[in-house]
């Protein structure tokens, strides 16, 4: 694909994770543009363009996928329209940026790898950890060697669960597998596992137990696995999402030979550092949106400026490994 000199974007799906995290970035970075929305309820796509100051709105995505003004597309619908308006963006010949998780499945995360690779289209997924301050100093610390060589990783996530899980009627597509892929469990463990995946490289070997025990909605509520990187690093994972209030918790924990790096990947927190016997707590500050690095960074890739570092082939990875994790779950119910 030609280098864009400026990047004009439409939105299909200009839901609540476009508000704040997403949206206002395409604006606030430079040769950037937001000029386009779309939402199947035309009132709700006219108000956001109104409120966000943007030109255009649709109700029909093949309207704003074939605007000539747009010229890329960001996808933050629900999972389970994600290969399919990818695909349809790139075989219109523009460039395409898609909320994470990539896709439902392994299976579609790859055929929209080889519908980019056929159409020249770069493909670009919203694991905007890679680029946020505190996640690049743990990288760093990794880097430098702060802890040793890096042994073993554990990931813990405990959620209470919510109120609207409790009622059919009020359940989110989270917790409905033929739109999320999974159980909020994809939701969140995406990104622990995208982040993972950037400063170890790829998990190799991952086995996994998913169970629903609360039994308020059909996926998964608690899973547990083990895992193992290309390089040697070891890992486990526990995650639940029904738990008791006081029991809630995020934390990464990495060991090393040398000590450890501990930080949350969702709640406010410090990095905290255990080395020579001393413990160092690192704080960091976000950026309003907090998408706006990533943004930065595709923006920059699609005029030939920078590379991104988050692909399309390091998301699907993020998939296999989740989908590898519940498979045998998925097998019981279905």
């Amino acid at each position: 694909m030609d280098s864009l000199e400026e990047v004009n974007w439409g939105i299909i799906g200009c839901g609540n994770v476009t508000e704040l995290k997403s949206g206002p970035a395409f604006n606030k970075v430079e040769h950037s543009s937001l000029v386009a929305v779309m939402r199947r309820n035309a009132s709700l796509a006219e108000d956001y363009s109104k409120r966000h100051h943007v030109a255009k709105f649709y109700s029909d995505a093949d309207d704003l996928i074939n605007d000539p003004d747009v010229n890329a597309v960001y996808v933050a619908t629900p999972p389970d329209t994600h290969a399919m308006y990818a695909i349809q963006v790139m075989k219109a010949g523009k460039p395409v940026y898609v909320e994470k998780p990539m896709a439902r499945t392994y299976a579609e995360c790859q055929e929209m790898i080889r519908v980019s690779e056929e159409t020249g289209m770069p493909l670009f997924v919203a694991y905007y950890r890679r680029t946020l301050p505190a996640f690049l100093k743990v990288k760093e610390l990794l880097e430098t060697g702060v802890i040793g060589k890096p042994l073993t990783v554990n990931i813990q996530l405990y959620r209470a669960f919510g109120e609207r899980d409790r009622f059919p009627e009020k359940q989110t597509w989270h917790v409905k597998p033929e739109i999320s892929g999974a159980g909020h469990f994809y939701d969140l463990a995406s990104h622990q596992f995208d982040f993972l995946d950037f400063v170890f490289g790829p998990i190799t070997e991952v086995y996994g137990i998913a169970t629903n025990v609360a039994g308020y909605y059909v996926p998964e509520d608690t899973v547990s696995a083990v895992f193992g990187f290309e390089y040697g690093v070891t890992g486990t994972g526990s995650w639940s999402f029904v738990v008791d209030k006081l029991a809630e918790k995020d934390s990464i924990e990495i060991l090393g030979t040398e000590g450890s790096i501990q930080f949350p990947c969702y709640d406010k927190g410090d990095v905290i550092l255990k080395t020579d016997g001393k413990i160092k707590e690192l704080n960091f500050v976000n950026p309003e949106n907090i998408s706006y690095h990533l943004v930065k960074q595709v923006v920059g890739a699609l005029r030939k400026e920078n590379e991104c570092v988050s692909t399309m082939y390091s998301a699907s990875r993020t998939n296999w490994v989740m989908e590898e994790i519940v498979k045998s779950f998925y097998k019981k119910i279905t």
